[in-house]
């Protein structure tokens, strides 16, 4: 038997994947507990820390079973910490003695409740993970449905809660139809000689020397799908000159997509500059037309699907959600970050977009956290799924209860007040 208490980012770490790979491929009876409470400390299981962890339980297979064999994994997110031992056994005692019969793949109707003297402690789960590249999604979540409905985005449906038809989408990841810059290591340090240095002054208007970045973020600048100043500049390390160029040439871009989204505070996850610019720490490059002029109005396509309802859901799904109210993603991670097909969409809905983004790109989105009551994001919502991917207006309606439904997460909100009397933006 194997048991640990381990960081919330064994879910979806890249440098956790060997030991998920491992499980996979040699365990059985895998149980993965976590702790979806709506406060921002109760956490973790471990003492004196406000970093989310979780409970990994499994059994090394019997050398009986093959190891082709799939065996579901079985996730549990507890509403609340047990505070008691006594309260700890009763729950233990319920997981054991009750089956999951709900599963990820069954579509958007919820997991096995957790029941403890009458009261729910929370849901069950299992998941089919592949032996290669899993990834432990399921982890931390307050309504099962949620995810269950992410999973079958994944897989090209649009599958919504209480909706009897599922609708086709085509979904891919990022890497198949762009391509992120390098990380920031890469053009700043710690090499010896980096082609680039970071300058104290901030870039002003009309500023022409050295090269804009916007390297970190600055929520009261990004709350519009353009944005219209950069907060760093970049100069060519003395030798490198040629190098730098090469790579602002290479690399440098007007779209952006966040590796670091405090849905607390920030609105985008997507980004437009109004000059091309070189992404830092928090804001890696996303280039679609450098090796395909075609491709050259995919940043708007990109910025309205990665900032509707839908968009955001992707994220949260794909995200590290160790902090509260934080989504996490490594460079190599986003590089299989679930995206809108753009290579799917005609000419004239290519076309559409870049009118949809120049209607909404100086308008003002609320912080992620609150989606569900943003109008600005429900007009939004509207256009992409109606007007631009022409779903009829029972979809768009279900789309605003799912951001409801996930405005509702933990993990979403990180236990920030929000108005209960607030109505649903539809």
């Amino acid at each position: 038997m194997l048991a640990l208490v381990l960081p919330l980012t064994v879910g979806a770490g890249a440098s956790w994947q060997k030991l998920r790979t491992l499980l996979a491929k040699h365990y059985e009876d895998i149980e993965v507990i976590s702790l979806a409470t709506p406060k921002n400390y109760d956490v973790a299981f471990s003492a004196d820390t406000a970093m989310a962890d979780c409970l990994v339980i499994a059994r090394k297979k019997s050398a009986y079973i093959p190891k082709s064999v799939a065996i579901p994994t079985r996730f549990v997110s507890l509403r609340q910490r047990p505070d008691k031992l006594a309260a700890a056994g009763e729950t233990a005692r319920e997981l054991i003695d009750k089956e999951t019969e709900r599963k990820l793949e069954d579509g958007p109707f919820g997991g096995d409740d957790i029941d403890c003297g009458g009261e729910k402690m929370g849901e069950a789960i299992t998941a089919n993970i592949p032996k290669t590249e899993p990834h432990w999604n399921a982890i931390r979540i307050q309504d099962f449905e949620l995810v269950q409905t992410a999973y079958q985005l994944t897989q090209g449906k649009l599958w919504l809660p209480r909706k009897r038809k599922v609708e086709e989408l085509k979904i891919t990841p990022l890497k198949n139809v762009g391509k992120l810059r390098p990380h920031h290591r890469v053009l700043v340090g710690p090499a010896d000689a980096p082609p680039f240095y970071k300058t104290k002054s901030t870039p002003k208007p009309n500023d022409l020397d050295g090269y804009p970045a916007l390297w970190t973020h600055e929520c009261k600048n990004e709350h519009c799908l353009l944005i219209d100043r950069f907060n760093c500049k970049l100069k060519a390390t003395e030798g490198q000159e040629a190098r730098a160029n090469e790579l602002w040439h290479k690399i440098a871009g007007r779209c952006l997509l966040t590796a670091a989204f405090t849905l607390g505070s920030q609105s985008l996850a997507v980004a437009i500059t109004k000059e091309p610019c070189i992404g830092g720490t928090t804001w890696p490059n996303v280039n679609f037309h450098k090796t395909n002029p075609q491709r050259k109005d995919w940043d708007y396509a990109f910025s309205i699907w990665g900032n509707s309802t839908l968009g955001l859901l992707c994220y949260w799904w794909h995200a590290s959600r160790q902090q509260p109210g934080r989504s996490w993603i490594t460079i190599s991670a986003l590089e299989t970050l679930p995206v809108l097909d753009f290579r799917a969409l005609s000419p004239a809905q290519i076309k559409h977009a870049k009118e949809i983004f120049d209607r909404y790109k100086v308008r003002r989105f609320m912080p992620a956290y609150v989606a569900h009551m943003d109008p600005v994001r429900e007009a939004l919502d509207h256009a992409v799924l109606c007007e631009w991917l022409g779903f009829e207006s029972g979809v768009w309606k279900a789309v605003r209860q799912l951001a409801f439904k996930w405005c509702a997460e933990p993990s979403v909100h990180g236990g920030k007040q929000r108005s209960q009397n607030a109505p649903l933006a539809v």
